[in-house]
């Protein structure tokens, strides 16, 4: 069997096609949550916190150019080492919430597998009861 026709039946199993659609589906999820915690849940934060915008928050480390604006993206675009730890916390936020959705999927997931598991499976007919019920339909057929 060659390499070809081995990646193929590889590339082509149900697993590996799950993978990718899970995959993809992380991504998309991925930037509903980056959506959900910069616009809806980092300005709350903010708010509480007197407006403070997490995503510029920083400390320098270095010496600032005369005239260069004391923005973020400024201070980067003039080669100031700038520990920026607002990104982190913002990462840090949606990684947090995307845990806690992950974890309320997973455990909704085990409790209607519990609940599929718990439903009894009818009882068996016993043998004697088939047996005779055949005869009757026998029976009834001729």
């Amino acid at each position: 069997m060659g390499m070809m026709q081995e990646f193929k039946e590889f590339a082509v199993k149900g697993n590996v096609i799950d993978l990718a659609v899970g995959v993809i589906i992380g991504a998309a999820f991925g930037k509903i949550v980056d959506a959900v915690v910069s616009d809806l849940i980092m300005p709350v934060v903010g708010l509480v916190f007197g407006k403070l915008d997490f995503s510029s928050m920083y400390v320098l480390l270095g010496n600032v150019p005369a005239g260069t604006d004391m923005s973020l993206d400024a201070l980067r675009k003039a080669g100031v080492p700038v520990f920026a730890y607002g990104h982190f916390l913002t990462v840090t936020v949606n990684f947090i919430i995307l845990a806690f959705i992950i974890f309320l999927m997973v455990k909704q997931i085990n409790r209607l597998k519990r609940h599929h598991e718990a439903a009894p499976a009818p009882a068996a007919t016993p043998e004697d009861i088939v047996l005779l019920r055949e005869i009757r339909d026998s029976l009834k057929k001729s």
